[in-house]
């Protein structure tokens, strides 16, 4: 009983791993993905994103550049801002009406020494050094070398949101004076961010659908599985004879197929085992009993000295013990696993050699034996099959009256080898057909009731059959088997 829990407990345990296991696989791919395809996307959007404004900035700075007079611009002087000298003043006309028709927050223009020339929406006074240049030291000598160049990180402004810078040289007579910057606002990034929340409510709301539906897929096979385990634990606990259910689920309902088979088979060996028991028993107990008397009254007969009926009551001890020791080999014969040595076989010699063996009983009984087989080749074990044959030909001969005839024959068709043994004897009645091949069933006195067991065994071992046809006067023993070839991977008769 603690092993039979300890199973359980283990089939539990391995059913509720089963459900873990297949949560975390449905989840974890599913987390990974869209963790992994999020950022991707995310990251992916903001750059092209922050690409498209910098390039737009440094769009309007070369715009705002081209429009701006270098050599004037150079004129500018810090107080000139104070005093509104009227050069300043038309640079910030400038700067403001690009600020406005843009719609960006600033637009300063600085030398190459980063000083500040005019700054709208900044607010530094002319000849300050431009704090922001620090960061961008980078693009502005790629700027004063005369090229366009936007930042390349965003920044946070003093109101909190991210900005970004675009830059173009400023040029008098062919060479760069100075840049302008404008500075605008990555409003994308508000709706951005949005989207990725909205993403991550989304992926959250994938990954508990998935979950539940993860949690279902695993009860849905936690159930046929459970009721596998429930019915495996019933055989293993010697119940064999409650059916396997059907489950509907196509592997699983193989495993389940598979199941009820392997139960049918080992209630098919338990019950025969059971009835081999019986057999042996009742058949062992009648000749102990003949060798218990006979040992008896050989002990009277020899101490009175009767010599001569001491010695018939040898001999029949010793048939007692013969017979006992068939009952024994009969047995062994049938309950004996072993596997099949298939080789090829001449299926006329495997005929005439077995009806040779039983020449000598069929010649005392007064019953001829004739063989007719068409040639072929068995792919099959020789020894076995002679056993089995022998079996049906001694049935045969012992069921023919004196002058009988046993018929013999063989011959191939439709890709099989029917072989035919017939007898003249007065048949097999019909209600012990259906018993004739179930073993220790037997309608003679010193028959065991193994050899026609014994024979269908060899025969469906080798993937044929083995039937009766019987009328009074004529009954045959049919016997198929593959011809040509192996028919059924078998290791042992079953």
């Amino acid at each position: 009983m603690a092993d039979a829990a300890g199973h359980t407990s283990r089939w539990r345990d391995a059913l509720g791993s089963l459900s873990a296991r297949l949560l975390v696989a449905f989840l974890v791919p599913t987390l990974l993905f869209v963790a992994v395809a999020g950022s991707a996307v995310y990251q992916l959007a903001r750059a092209i994103l922050e690409e498209e404004l910098g390039s737009s900035l440094s769009a309007i700075a070369a715009a705002t550049a081209s429009q701006v007079n270098g050599e004037r611009m150079l004129t500018v002087e810090p107080g000139d801002d104070v005093d509104g000298t009227r050069t300043w003043r038309n640079l910030v006309r400038l700067l403001e009406g690009v600020r406005e028709a843009s719609g960006v927050r600033r637009v300063y223009a600085v030398d190459t020494q980063g000083r500040v020339r005019v700054d709208v929406g900044g607010g530094l006074p002319v000849g300050v050094e431009a704090p922001e240049l620090a960061r961008d030291r980078l693009e502005l000598a790629r700027v004063f070398a005369g090229e366009r160049a936007a930042s390349q990180v965003l920044f946070t402004g003093t109101d909190g949101r991210l900005y970004k810078t675009g830059y173009a040289p400023v040029r008098h007579e062919g060479l760069v004076v100075g840049a302008v910057a404008v500075e605008g606002s990555a409003a994308f990034f508000g709706p951005l961010q949005r989207l990725s929340r909205t993403f991550a409510i989304m992926g959250a709301g994938a990954l508990a659908a998935l979950a539940v539906i993860a949690l279902l897929t695993a009860r849905g096979l936690a159930r046929p599985l459970r009721r596998l385990m429930d019915s495996a634990l019933r055989i293993g606990r010697g119940d064999l004879t409650t059916p396997v259910p059907p489950e509907p689920t196509r592997e699983i309902g193989v495993l389940a197929r598979e199941l009820e088979v392997m139960r049918g088979a080992l209630e098919s060996r338990d019950r025969q085992l059971k009835m081999m028991l019986a057999g042996v028993a009742h058949e062992v107990r009648n000749p102990i009993g003949g060798i218990a008397l006979f040992s008896g009254i050989l002990q009277e007969d020899l101490q009175a000295g009767a010599h001569a009926e001491a010695g018939e009551h040898v001999a029949r001890i010793q048939r007692e013990v013969a017979y006992l020791q068939r009952i024994v080999e009969d047995f062994l014969a049938f309950a004996r696993e072993q596997p099949l040595a298939r080789a090829p076989v001449e299926a006329p010699a495997l005929l005439s050699g077995a009806c040779e063996l039983l020449s000598m009983e069929a010649a005392s009984r007064g019953v001829a034996v004739d063989v007719e087989a068409a040639p072929a080749v068995l792919e099959a074990d020789g020894s076995l099959l002679t056993a089995a044959l022998v079996n049906l030909v001694k049935n045969a001969v012992q069921a023919s009256p004196p002058g009988g005839r046993v018929r013999v024959s063989g011959e191939a068709t439709e890709g099989r080898y029917t072989i035919q043994v017939r007898d003249t004897g007065p048949g097999v009645p019909e209600p012990e057909r259906e018993r004739i091949f179930e073993p220790f069933f037997t309608t003679r006195e010193k028959g065991t009731g193994l050899g026609l067991p014994l024979a269908r065994k060899i025969a469906l071992a080798h993937g044929g059959d083995l039937r009766l046809a019987s009328v009074p006067g004529d009954t045959t023993f049919i016997l198929t088997l593959p011809l040509g070839g192996r028919a059924a991977d078998v290791s042992s008769p079953r």
